[in-house]
């Protein structure tokens, strides 16, 4: 198994910075996700990582060897791209065979690995067919194979899931989870979804045009986000954010007053998550405006009112019903209330 070491890593095309000072220390057996918006340098860093890059500064070590100039063949990874990358000409049971005959396995072994491989991924009915006879769920798994029975020290997954339909998304999803615990190897996964952040990670690294932003596990991440940025990105819905101004522990914004605010006066950014608030009898709450949109959920009746130029929602009762237009009243409790600085957007309170 492996521990992977990132010391000071960065990437940069002559002025433009892919990657800033990426410091960091993967465990062996962790379930690393990098997360992020698309040009955030995710995919950079796990091209680092497997040797397709090369850092421009910073030192990279796997099992404590500095693997800077190693070919990516020598750093014992494997790795899964969103676009599958199989061999169109081979039956599925030779794409998951053919890292084997590359790295010159014993073949008395091949059988064996191949089988034990598709098992993993209940391909075993598959074996004979080619890709274009495969969907994409049954592509993905194959390429997951493939990736297993090279036996590596470390899994790089790239979006492995982006080109599948949603329900695919949630059972290969489940498939990764489950390998990753039942294989146990050091694993760095990339992302923008973070469903898939939130659901596969040990710890998460939230990352904005190549800067790191917080590092942690999906709750302290949910629960304690550094920024209005990671607020924004983590949760579904993200958390509500209202631009306003603190006078004397009251937060005021449009159609928005909540007293109790242990911060100096000026500038602010509240947030709150749209679980956390509840709807309150005319007048009664902290917000008091009228509803812009209204989305029956299932389980759940999601409420959204216009504050400034901001949405915020509010989860209701899968039995609420109300017009547009409809006036709403919003409780939302200083104690659920995330504060943020006004210009900086930094966290500024525990």
């Amino acid at each position: 198994m492996a521990e992977i070491q990132l010391r000071n890593v960065g990437k940069r095309w002559g002025s433009f910075v892919g990657v800033h000072n990426f410091d960091l220390t993967i465990a062996d057996k962790e379930f690393l996700v990098l997360l992020g918006p698309s040009g955030c340098g995710k995919t950079t860093t796990m091209r680092m990582i497997a040797g397709l890059e090369d850092a421009t500064e910073g030192d990279i070590l796997i099992d404590g060897k500095r693997v800077n100039d190693m070919e990516p063949k020598d750093r014992d990874v494997a790795m899964v791209f969103q676009s599958y990358a199989l061999y169109p000409n081979m039956n599925v049971y030779e794409n998951i065979r053919f890292p084997l005959k590359v790295r010159g396995i014993d073949p008395a072994t091949h059988d064996e690995k191949v089988r034990r491989a598709s098992a993993m991924v209940e391909l075993d009915d598959f074996l004979h067919r080619k890709p274009a006879e495969l969907s994409g769920g049954q592509r993905q798994r194959v390429a997951l194979a493939r990736a297993i029975v090279r036996e590596p020290n470390v899994f790089l997954m790239d979006e492995p899931l982006s080109n599948l339909d949603a329900k695919l998304r949630v059972s290969t999803r489940a498939q990764i989870k489950n390998l990753s615990h039942e294989l146990a190897v050091t694993t760095i996964y990339v992302t923008h979804d973070q469903i898939e952040a939130m659901t596969l990670a040990d710890r998460v690294v939230v990352m904005k045009q190549g800067v790191v932003q917080q590092v942690g596990t999906p709750t302290d991440i949910y629960d304690t986000p550094a920024n209005t940025f990671v607020a924004s990105f983590i949760g579904s819905p993200a958390m509500n954010l209202i631009d306003g101004e603190v006078q004397n522990g009251t937060f005021t914004a449009q159609n928005v007053k909540i007293s109790g605010i242990n911060a100096p006066n000026g500038r602010l950014t509240l947030g709150f998550r749209a679980e956390d608030a509840e709807l309150a009898p005319a007048g009664k709450g902290q917000i008091n405006a009228p509803i812009y949109t209204l989305e029956l959920l299932g389980d759940a009746t999601m409420i959204s009112v216009r504050v400034g130029s901001a949405l915020v929602s509010v989860k209701a009762d899968k039995n609420f019903r109300a017009e547009i237009d409809d006036m709403v009243s919003i409780s939302v409790p200083v104690g659920i209330c995330h504060l943020f600085d006004g210009q900086t957007g930094a966290r500024i309170q525990g």
